[in-house]
């Protein structure tokens, strides 16, 4: 028996892409009874256009504010045929998710519709010129941030989770695992499930495209990504760490960030491990 492939090889995505590699492990968990939809991003590239495609699954383009519109339209439409088992993925960037797609992301929620929605967040608008976005961290480096965003990131998953989203996680494609059972938790979700990925980008973040799995790596064990997961309100840690890796290592590790002082990575570090202790002390509440 062949086993399942659904996503081809030879995919042009930029060297060292860990949207790439996670969204092969994505839909190896999903399996063939699934429908993609992406925005107009990176993960565009996999999609293609009209017959170009990647996937070997049945794929759709949206428009960039809308995939979760789109998800939601297409899964009233399977359960409509009874098609019940079909799984509706959408695959999208942090600019289509947390800015311009968030009021389809909202609406979709709201209503309940059973659609898994993973956001791949590689920390600003990569495929159209790193430019920021409202996930972009403080202190980094885009071409429309040249001397450092001000300002934190947007909390997407606090929103959520105030929202009352049955089932949100975040994961780590440095941690493909712990991603994977994500995944397979959210596909037995009855209702909607969102998973915020952190996607390492060797060409917006400006390091050696070999450094990929090391640097996603050191954003969880240095606290500034923390993973987790969220079932109807409950927190639980799916990584706890029994010590805090340097967050300098981090920041030196990347061109993003080589115009802040030692200070200002020093107070970047502290918020880092304030923000993984403020989490796990969600869970025990």
């Amino acid at each position: 028996m062949n086993k399942f492939i659904g996503l081809a090889n030879g995919i042009t995505t930029c060297e060292g892409c860990a949207m790439e590699t996670a969204a092969r492990h994505m839909i190896e968990i999903l399996g063939p009874r699934t429908i993609i939809l992406t925005p107009p991003s990176c993960s565009a590239i996999l999609t293609g256009f009209g017959r170009e495609t990647g996937w070997t699954v049945p794929s759709f383009m949206s428009n960039l504010e809308a995939v979760a519109a789109y998800g939601s339209g297409v899964r009233e439409a399977l359960d409509i045929l009874g098609k019940g088992d079909v799984n509706v993925v959408g695959y999208a960037g942090d600019g289509g998710t947390l800015d311009i797609g968030l009021q389809a992301l909202s609406g979709a929620i709201e209503r309940g519709h059973r659609l898994i929605y993973i956001c791949y967040d590689n920390e600003a608008y990569m495929n159209t010129g790193i430019q920021r976005s409202s996930a972009t961290p403080a202190g980094a480096w885009t071409t429309t941030t040249p001397g450092g965003k001000r300002g934190d990131r947007k909390d997407i998953d606090g929103m959520l989770v105030a929202q009352g989203i049955p089932y949100l996680a975040t994961a780590s494609a440095s941690y493909i695992d712990d991603f994977r059972n994500k995944v397979a938790t959210a596909m037995k979700v009855d209702g909607p499930s969102f998973i915020h990925l952190h996607s390492a980008c060797p060409t917006g973040w400006r390091f050696n495209p070999a450094e990929t799995y090391r640097v996603g790596k050191l954003a969880v064990d240095c606290g500034l990504w923390v993973l987790y997961e969220v079932v109807n309100g409950k927190y639980r840690v799916t990584r706890k760490l029994k010590s805090l890796e340097p967050a300098s290592n981090y920041f030196t590790a990347q061109g993003r960030f080589k115009h802040l002082s030692r200070q200002e990575i020093d107070s970047l570090a502290a918020q880092a491990q304030e923000g993984y202790y403020a989490i796990v002390a969600k869970e025990n509440d």
